[in-house]
């Protein structure tokens, strides 16, 4: 599936070789302004070669809108959107045609399709997640008119943890650390994996803020289950906890609960979500990122008849992929955020009331 979501929805295209990605938007709403400035600022702080953290392939990642806007709002038709691909080397890719690289999906993209676009991953390449950025980027333009905000940082790098979550120092961070007095820890295990041709894994620390109560569809599509299925479909992630997560399952029902007062809840083990519904509180969520499976030694592999060999990597890559993972998270979060907000609009008949104030019930 190359869709996402119900009411609001995309759908991307393209190849990480190709001659560009982009995204198709459908559901939005009519009047909604634009902000192309907005935007392209979104798919910058994912953009790739910007410092020795990050893959060193140049891309501007120049989004052009094709449709779906007049005079700078939305039409409330799709609104389609293209990247076009400026800095491919798919020569680096030659050696390894008929090789699978560890770690990818080559292997099973070709036992599925019986073939596969071995030049940097084609579809199966994270170079696709800069059109879930520009989708995302929409979807936030919508939430920032309901005073919703999304915020995101690294909190991990291998075994280095925060101890305490700065979300706008992260803004201003090289690889978007939430913990200052950690962060030159953190930026040395990413340089020496790199100059050791290795890569290491990274832990993403999510905030969504101001959420009205009432956000969800039980019981197969409720809140913390599609967030997570987002999060899930971003290239490298491995787990997704929400709230306590997995620590809560080391508590008792006494220490998990958060207890409710006139002023709201006394704390916030459930990361801002009950029964699969929003529940006015801050929800948050960790992404735990694997490292970046292109590395550069020598590993054993199959070739593609099956025959044992030895595969050795060029090429382009991210030493941690959960850097600009970040940005990719927030991305995805709006967008789930953005079709909850528009399903949950006609839940109650006041609802549908409030919409067509002047219809009036038959006697």
């Amino acid at each position: 599936m190359n869709r996402f979501g119900i009411r609001f929805s995309f759908t991307t295209f393209g190849e990480s070789h190709g001659s560009a990605i982009g995204c198709v938007i459908d559901g939005l709403p009519a009047g909604l302004n634009i902000d192309t400035i907005s935007i392209q600022q979104e798919l910058d702080r994912r953009r790739p070669g910007q410092n020795v953290f990050a893959t060193a392939r140049k891309e501007s990642d120049s989004v052009e809108i094709l449709s779906g806007t007049f005079e700078g709002k939305s039409t409330g038709t799709p609104l389609a959107m293209i990247i076009y691909n400026t800095n491919q080397k798919s020569k680096d890719y030659g050696n390894i045609k008929d090789l699978f690289r560890p770690g990818h999906a080559d292997f099973t993209y070709w036992n599925k399709y019986g073939i596969r676009d071995y030049r940097g991953g084609g579809r199966a390449s994270a170079r696709e997640t800069a059109a879930r950025v520009a989708a995302g980027a929409v979807a936030k333009l919508l939430l920032k008119e309901l005073g919703i905000g999304i915020q995101s940082g690294i909190c991990s790098i291998a075994d280095i943890d925060a101890t305490h979550y700065d979300f706008s120092h992260a803004l201003h961070s090289e690889i978007y650390a939430l913990d200052k007095t950690v962060e030159a820890a953190q930026k040395a295990a990413i340089l020496e994996a790199k100059e050791a041709h290795d890569s290491v894994g990274g832990v993403v620390a999510l905030s969504i803020t101001s959420l009205p109560i009432g956000l969800g569809e039980p019981i197969y599509y409720k809140l913390d289950a599609l967030l997570a299925d987002a999060m899930m479909g971003i290239n490298a992630a491995k787990a997704v906890e929400i709230g306590a997560g997995m620590q809560s399952a080391r508590l008792r029902g006494s220490e998990n609960n958060d207890a409710l007062r006139k002023e709201g809840f006394t704390s916030n083990h459930s990361g801002g979500i009950l029964g699969g519904i929003s529940n006015g509180d801050d929800v948050t969520m960790k992404i735990y990122f694997k490292p970046t499976p292109s590395i550069f030694m020598e590993q054993n592999t199959l070739t593609t008849h099956h025959e044992e060999s030895r595969i050795a990597l060029k090429g382009r890559h991210d030493p941690c992929v959960a850097i600009r993972g970040s940005i990719v998270c927030e991305a995805m979060a709006a967008l789930v955020i953005a079709d909850m907000l528009l399903l949950n609009m006609g839940r109650t008949l006041e609802g549908i009331r409030t919409y067509y104030p002047n219809s009036r019930p038959h006697e």
